[in-house]
């Protein structure tokens, strides 16, 4: 099984998406939220990355992780070191943008896609037409 991970600038953000992917997948995959430097603050935290991988890696065989902005992919570089090096090779951040590749992705997660179909699935996601002229 993936689980997934939201790593956002901004908490109301993160839970935000992450109420949108457990909407789709109806509690079939398991998705955590990390934004904020807590509640209330802009930024990202590596420690609250570092607990959300753990939980997710508690829960599922690999773990994917969508990223809003540049520390956000620096935050979660720096929470994949701190876990043991055994574990981190279950950990596959993605290229994919946040919003639509987490609702790709926790659809394709839920039919029980790995971790690098699941990321492959989640970029193409940019693809996706939003507006026809």
């Amino acid at each position: 099984m993936v689980a997934l991970v939201i790593v956002a600038h901004s908490a109301k953000l993160a839970e935000g998406v992450k109420e949108l992917a457990d909407q789709m997948v109806q509690g079939r995959v398991p998705i955590f939220a990390a934004g904020g430097l807590d509640a209330h603050t802009l930024g990202t935290n590596v420690e609250g990355i570092r607990k959300a991988l753990e939980a997710a890696l508690s829960q599922a065989d690999e773990v994917l992780v969508l990223m809003d902005l540049g520390s956000a992919v620096m935050g979660t570089k720096m929470a994949v070191e701190m876990l043991p090096e055994e574990i981190r090779s279950r950990i596959l951040l993605s290229q994919a943008p946040l919003v639509e590749g987490a609702i790709v992705a926790a659809v394709e997660a839920a039919i029980g896609k790995g971790a690098a179909e699941v990321e492959a699935s989640a970029v193409e996601a940019c693809r996706m037409p939003k507006a026809i002229r």
